[in-house]
């Protein structure tokens, strides 16, 4: 039965690789929300970021473009505090990808680029302070695109290999972080080549 499903689902979708001289836009959305119950109250966290790219094949393996993310965070504590914060990133990204049969394609992308950070703290609703960093991040992805229909399709990667910093004025503290979470995240993106 899987052997039909595979074979069935290989005929479905059309064999359109992205080919040179051609436009990729593509991108991601992400949500998360956390809650933690405690003794004597409560905590929660939402978080949004929308990653849009758009890059240009010059090769039939290799893609250049840029990349921003704009993501936004609120922590609220019982109590009334409340922490937001804004984040952005602009940089660019090199891709290269190498098609493994008519509906699969396997690539990297290498990114760097800066970023921003914006934090305020509330208490009751009145801003008690706030923050803001500047910084830089690289990064490379490894990452499986899974053609749909005439270049259309889903980019799924389970992680990266990166590194990034945050210096915040006013003496605040210097952050940099280096990461190597394979396996421990999951990633689904959609893209188009024109």
């Amino acid at each position: 039965m899987k052997r039909m499903l595979v074979i069935l689902a290989l005929s479905v979708f059309g064999f359109a690789n992205a080919q040179k001289g051609t436009i990729l836009v593509g991108g991601n959305i992400s949500y998360a929300s956390e809650k933690y119950e405690y003794q004597n109250g409560e905590e929660k966290t939402n978080e949004f970021s929308f990653s849009p790219r758009v890059g240009y094949q010059f090769n039939d393996n290799w893609t250049v473009g840029g990349e921003f993310t704009v993501g936004s965070s609120k922590e609220d504590y019982d109590g009334g505090d409340e922490t937001k914060n804004n984040n952005f990133k602009l940089g660019a990204f090199l891709r290269y990808s190498v098609p493994l049969n008519q509906t699969f394609s396997a690539f990297a992308d290498f990114g760097l680029g800066f970023q921003n950070q914006k934090t305020k703290e509330y208490d009751n609703g009145n801003l008690t302070s706030k923050y803001k960093a500047d910084g830089m991040y690289v990064g490379v992805t490894p990452a499986l695109f899974i053609n749909m229909k005439k270049g259309f399709g889903l980019n799924f990667n389970i992680g990266g290999l990166g590194y990034e910093t945050l210096s915040y004025d006013n003496n605040g503290p210097d952050y940099s972080k280096f990461y190597f979470n394979f396996g421990q995240t999951i990633n689904i993106g959609v893209s188009k080549n024109f």
